[in-house]
């Protein structure tokens, strides 16, 4: 179980503008009247429940959750060489999913679920590997507003590939105001990788190895 919390510099963030339409002054029993109305349907359909994070009622949109392309996937090459015989262990992001909640003035929380396929090449010096990611929030496509690594420990057991879930819990987004929804954020996830593997990923190649460890070909 993974926790990620953002500083509070996210409160700098400044919320859209909007105006209201004004309606015309009621008395006080009707605005009283109106007040609790309002309470009480809120109180129904939020109460205190403990459901789980996607099926929950939000304020807004939640932030949009991706894995960033260039670190999607992780392949290590033996002396820099890209070849399907050089290649060490690998690593992919196969699925992602997410739920957040937030109501009133409270901070954005977000849940992830996130579905890593690893394997070894030839080159694979053990049956045993730790790999590192990323989770970093953004400010919309612009600046990167908080980043966290976390390590990903892999027993092969003999095997050519495994499949491993990982839960990252409360990524907390505090905003600056009731008007600041989800849609101004993004989450995004990716493996460490060097800028080779970076660019191997930019340019649409992949090496994968089998289960029988015949190296494949380049797709």
């Amino acid at each position: 179980m993974r926790k990620l919390i953002l500083p509070l510099l996210v409160l700098a963030l400044a919320a859209p503008s909007f105006s209201a339409a004004q309606s015309p002054r009621r008395g006080d029993d009707s605005d009283r009247q109106d007040e609790a109305a309002a309470k009480k349907k809120r109180d129904s359909e939020w109460g205190n429940r403990q459901a789980p994070l996607p099926a929950l009622r939000n304020a807004g949109p939640c932030p949009f959750v991706k894995v960033l392309y260039d670190a999607a996937r992780y392949i290590e090459f033996e002396e820099g060489r890209e070849a399907s015989a050089a290649v060490g262990y690998t690593g992919e992001i196969q699925g992602i999913s997410a739920g957040c909640e937030y109501k009133d003035s409270d901070p954005i929380q977000v849940r992830m679920e996130v579905l890593f396929e690893l394997g070894k090449g030839p080159q694979a010096t053990g049956d045993s590997k730790t790999y590192s990611y990323w989770v970093a929030v953004t400010d919309r496509n612009r600046a990167v507003i908080a980043k966290e690594h976390f390590s990903l420990p892999v027993d092969f057991g003999g095997k050519e590939r495994v499949y491993k879930t990982e839960q990252i819990n409360r990524i907390v987004i505090p905003r600056a105001a009731m008007t600041t929804s989800g849609a101004h954020f993004e989450v995004l996830i990716g493996f460490d990788v060097t800028p080779q593997m970076a660019q191997f990923n930019r340019d649409g190649k992949r090496f994968r190895v089998n289960v029988a460890g015949t190296p494949a070909t380049t797709q």
